[in-house]
């Protein structure tokens, strides 16, 4: 694995966030890490395909990136907020339910985030 690799292995296992590559890239800028925007694509595409972190795509969003711990994640569908939440472990039930063999499952939940409704609660008040 390249040092690049390292580091943004390192940034995405360390952060709650769920950081798109444009942020990577920014905050290896900001910590004077010389490394080119494509050099943050192909290593995440390489962490991604080692199986070494989770890629989290959402419609109309920049994909993001997330740490390899089972978890489930809820997903705003007004704002595109992604948040983290823990979930009874399916995978029996689903392996049992599909008849092949499973390598892993990705659960998202669409929801409407708090602020959202607090927005729309405001527009509807005017």
């Amino acid at each position: 694995m390249t040092k690049n690799a390292k580091y943004i292995l390192e940034m995405i296992n360390s952060s709650n966030n769920h950081l798109t590559a444009e942020q990577i890239y920014l905050l290896l800028k900001e910590q004077n890490q010389s490394i080119a925007q494509a050099t943050v694509y192909n290593n995440l595409s390489y962490l991604y395909k080692q199986g070494l972190i989770r890629k989290i795509s959402v419609e109309g969003y920049p994909d993001r990136y997330d740490k390899i711990l089972r978890h489930e994640h809820l997903v705003c569908r007004r704002c595109g907020k992604l948040s983290d939440i823990l979930l009874e472990d399916l995978t029996e039930k689903l392996q049992s339910q599909i008849g092949v063999s499973m390598l892993s499952y990705d659960l998202k939940i669409n929801y409407i985030c708090d602020e959202c409704l607090q927005k729309e609660k405001g527009e509807d008040g005017l």
